[in-house]
């Protein structure tokens, strides 16, 4: 089938069609149709953001991956960003296709271009390498174009966005593209990851199983940490661990913190040899259908060893900053710490404020922020005069994570408590109330919102009844230090 009017150098020819699947489109169709057929899903109520796919030859893999694409193919996307390993080549980053088309037999895929921009231009590592995508004499790079067919099936007017991810696996980089996943998908809700891996390779059936076992738990409890360390030890063994671990940061950041493994398998269900097998798992990762619209509040939540160690950041931030002038460096091993997320920290004395400083959308980890905002509430906020060493003793210190703002079209959205608000006129006029306002002060729906235009944005205070006048809330997970 024809390809779309793009130059032959912007488009990728089908090079597994007649090997690794079907090159007639009628068999290939035929046997789509037939592994869908068989995939028998149970009740799954809410969104997937993202799925996992093996990507092996489809007599092997696709009865497995027909499970995933299956589960999300009630839902509107336009487009599908592939999240691949690199068999063949090492290097830094990750090579993104930034436009033209895919070839399938079933019909072409069309890059995302706008997407892929967007992408590309969040790290100078993000960059376009042909030979990546295409492999090498005698071995094309599977991990793409194994997803292709099902896409097109599954979604056949989506556009897709191909990333393959380098290796050796490093855990910054891992954090950096789930960071560019997220600010680059913005708003939008009509965008399916994939990710693209297989299981273990060449163990006993029982070996395999047992090896398979321990990797899938650790994504279905969400136990990123869990789930780098146990590949660390050589205790798991998913063939593209590290793009795991980037679609799991990325779906723990958007909220789809729900996973189930849909189907496992492994390629003696198809050769019946168990001597050395290869395993293929389909997994979703998922909103429920209660807290996809509105529950920012369940994909903030820290551990409480979390918060200790953020806490601790911002008592030792603190004390060297105020009694050195100058604040300590940090470096986390914690994926969740992180994360990209916004933050305030908040300093009482006696129970008076002191100050407080945060910054809504965050700017580098959460780690760095809270030690950032640490020292802004001690040194810079308008209201009150710079923290003295001699005060250390007496502040208390609180801690706000917040969850990304979203607009809400009238003041009936807010719910006093839960939501900090956010107010906008343009770029000059600007306020925003945590959400523990509401509660510290008592006030009614209407006196919050008047006082937050009054007092924090410049406004006049029944401003938040203007259209023009913007309004954003947020949740906030808030912890504080205990005696």
């Amino acid at each position: 089938m024809g390809s779309a009017p793009f130059a032959d150098d912007k488009v990728k020819p089908a090079a597994l069609a007649g090997t690794w699947y079907p090159g007639d489109a009628r068999k290939l169709d035929k046997m789509l149709n037939d592994c869908l057929k068989k995939a028998v899903l149970q009740e799954l109520s809410g969104e997937i953001g993202v799925i996992i796919s093996p990507h092996a030859g489809y007599v092997y893999s696709a009865p497995t991956a027909s499970f995933g694409f299956k589960a999300a193919s009630s839902q509107k996307v336009s487009t599908v960003i592939i999240l691949a390993p690199s068999h063949l080549y090492s290097f830094e980053g990750a090579s993104v296709w930034p436009e033209g088309a895919f070839e399938t037999p079933l019909g072409a895929l069309e890059v995302d271009k706008e997407l892929a921009a967007k992408i590309m231009a969040f790290d100078k590592r993000f960059i376009f390498r042909r030979d990546v995508f295409e492999g090498s004499t005698g071995r094309p790079e599977n991990s793409v174009e194994t997803q292709l067919p099902l896409i097109k099936k599954i979604f056949p007017s989506a556009k897709i966005l191909p990333v393959i991810v380098g290796y050796p696996p490093d855990v910054d980089m891992v954090k950096t593209i789930a960071s560019a996943l997220d600010a680059a998908i913005g708003d939008r809700t009509d965008v399916l990851i994939d990710i693209s891996v297989d299981q273990s390779h060449f163990h006993s059936l029982k070996e395999a199983k047992a090896i398979d076992a321990r990797g899938l738990q650790a994504i279905e409890d969400m136990d990123i940490n869990g789930f780098w360390n146990g590949h660390a030890k050589g205790e798991m063994e998913v063939d593209g661990f590290h793009v795991v671990t980037a679609g799991m940061l990325y779906a723990y950041a958007r909220g789809f913190n729900k996973v189930k493994v849909l189907h496992y398998g492994t390629s003696a269900d198809e050769t019946g040899d168990s001597s050395s097998v290869v395993g293929y798992a389909s997994v979703v990762f998922y909103r429920e259908a209660s807290t996809a619209i509105d529950d920012e509040a369940a994909k903030n939540k820290l551990t409480p060893e979390q918060k200790a160690r953020l806490l601790a950041i911002a008592r030792e931030t603190l004390d060297t900053f105020v009694r050195t002038g100058k604040a300590p460096k940090y470096s986390e091993k914690d994926p969740r710490l992180s994360l990209e997320e916004g933050a305030f920290v908040t300093l009482n004395k006696h129970g008076d404020l002191r100050g407080c400083i945060g910054n809504i959308l965050g700017r580098g980890p959460l780690y760095q922020t809270v030690s950032q905002m640490a020292v802004a509430a001690a040194s810079e906020d308008p209201r009150f005069r710079p923290i003295r060493a001699d005060e250390l003793k007496d502040i208390e210190i609180e801690i706000s994570v917040l969850s990304k703002p979203r607009v809400v079209r009238s003041a009936d959205e807010i719910e006093l408590g839960k939501h900090g608000v956010i107010v906008s006129k343009g770029y000059l006029n600007r306020g925003v109330f945590l959400p523990q306002v509401a509660t510290e002060t008592g006030w009614s729906k209407e006196h919050f919102l008047a006082e937050l235009c009054s007092q924090k944005a410049g406004l006049p205070p029944d401003s938040w009844k203007d259209p023009s006048v913007k309004l954003e809330v947020f949740t906030a997970d808030v912890f504080e230090e205990k005696e």
